[in-house]
């Protein structure tokens, strides 16, 4: 056993909290740090290469021997915490091996889970009736279980609106939910802007189903939303009486994204939360002699079709003068429908605005593409 051995196996013997393995032999190590943490009977190793990390679970039998793998080998210090001291092992550029100690003020403790809870805007404890409605909640405010996942896609929507509307601190708003089907995430939306976040709020969700309407204005009236309405209408000649400043749009399907994008857009609209749906309209028209490779095979060309009409609205945003971001609203491996495109009209320089539309003029132009949202623009001369 050499000396880097007989010093790890006395600080696992301390029965360590937390262990850092720093400092790179070389500049060339692909693990810049390793830190590891004591969590319950077990250990977890975090190891930091370049801005990412990766996790690895470690038996208590196994410490010793996963550090003597990167320490002297990758590393040349290690400093270990125990509940009321910490040991340090340092190793010289020419191999000579040293180990401190010393007690320190703060006492550590070893943490109880893997992972912190994830705490969630609908809390579990609370009444919420559209949760309820839905079938997620129970009556005294209890997750489903089978409804796990669609209680987490839900938050997930929340938050990334919660991420907008909180920076940007409204008293009053004006909601129009374009598309709104049976307004299950109309009203949570509404729930979320007027009992979370405190927002006086006058909401519309629009649908072109009368029964529909009708079934969501009872349960408004219900759930005592005063602020909220739900009107029959066509979505691509809707005209709200007051022009709103937030439009949201969950899965309407094809082209009916691009009609509410460019209202949105007409509006003038603050925030923009669009959440495609079957994206067909450019499957039909792609052409190209340079990139045949792209669109030969069926599978392959549907999901590129997906990409450039959520590519070319996302540009169309930005040139329009919104602030965009394309993000997965939830896992993928749950739906293939979890693309939301968020767009807060921003001080966009005219260099990038410039560039956005030079970018779709190259890319509509390679694939002989028309897409609806193009036509809307110039036709109402919108941006």
């Amino acid at each position: 056993m050499n000396e880097i051995e007989k010093n790890v196996d006395r600080i696992v013997s301390e029965n360590p909290i937390k262990i850092i393995i720093s400092k790179p032999k070389t500049k060339n190590n692909e693990v810049k740090r390793i830190v590891i943490e004591k969590i319950k009977d077990q250990y977890q190793a975090e190891k930091f290469i370049d801005n990412q990390v990766f996790h690895e679970n470690l038996e208590e039998q196994d410490l010793a021997s996963f550090i003597c793998q990167w320490l002297g080998n990758e590393f040349l210090q290690l400093n270990a915490f125990t509940e009321s001291k910490e040991l340090a092992i340092m190793i010289s550029k020419k191999g000579k091996v040293g180990l401190v100690q010393r007690k320190h003020q703060r006492k550590i403790q070893a943490k109880s889970t893997h992972n912190k809870e994830k705490e969630y805007l609908f809390k579990e404890g609370i009444l919420i009736e559209p949760l309820v409605d839905m079938g997620i909640f129970t009556r005294d405010g209890k997750v489903m279980q089978s409804m796990q996942d669609k209680y987490r896609q839900i938050n997930r929507f929340i938050e990334v609106v919660d991420d907008v509307v909180s920076k940007l601190q409204f008293s009053k708003l004006n909601v129009v939910d374009l598309g709104c089907g049976k307004g299950y995430l109309t009203f949570l939306l509404y729930y979320y802007l007027t009992e979370i976040k405190g927002i006086d709020v006058r909401m519309i969700g629009v649908d072109l189903k009368k029964e529909v309407i009708i079934n969501c204005n009872e349960a408004a009236k219900r759930y005592g939303y005063d602020g909220l309405i739900f009107e029959a209408a066509d979505i691509r000649t809707f005209e709200p009486e007051i022009k709103p400043d937030l439009v949201v749009s969950l899965h309407a399907c094809d082209t009916a994204t691009d009609y509410v994008l460019a209202n949105a857009i007409k509006w003038k609209s603050k925030m923009i939360f669009a959440m495609p749906c079957c994206q067909h309209e450019l499957n039909k028209q792609i052409s190209t002699d340079k990139f045949n490779i792209l669109t030969r095979y069926g599978l392959l060309k549907e999901n590129l079709s997906a990409i450039l009409t959520d590519a070319i609205r996302a540009n169309l945003l930005t040139y329009s003068g919104y602030k965009v971001q394309v993000l997965d609203i939830v896992n993928p491996m749950n739906t293939p429908k979890n693309i939301l495109i968020r767009a807060v009209r921003s001080n966009i320089p005219q260099e990038t605005r410039s560039r956005a539309i030079t970018e779709v003029k190259n890319l509509t132009g390679e694939f002989n593409l028309k897409p609806t949202l193009v036509n809307l623009l110039q036709s109402k001369k919108v941006n």
